[in-house]
């Protein structure tokens, strides 16, 4: 437990940092897998307006380092790969 004045502030911060993050980061994963499950349909036209949404989720959750910008890159590779697949 925090004791200090600046530890509390410390942890009120990153606290809300975490909730800013865990908010993006269920953003993206939800938007990824609506692209996933529209594949499994076999619904490519609404896959690839999907996958915008996931791109911007994605892209979003890189700028505000929630993960990666490799992490970011690899998993709209693995979604447009995907997209292309399903015809």
């Amino acid at each position: 437990m925090a004791i200090t004045k600046s530890a509390k502030k410390a942890l009120r911060v990153s606290m809300r940092k975490k909730a800013f993050n865990d908010r993006r980061t269920k953003a993206m994963k939800l938007a990824i897998n609506k692209v996933k499950n529209l594949i499994k349909d076999k619904k490519a036209k609404e896959a690839k307006e999907a996958l915008n949404k996931a791109y911007q989720a994605i892209d979003k959750a890189a700028k505000m380092k929630v993960i990666e910008k490799n992490n970011a890159a690899r998993k709209k590779s693995l979604l447009s790969r995907l997209v292309k697949g399903v015809k």
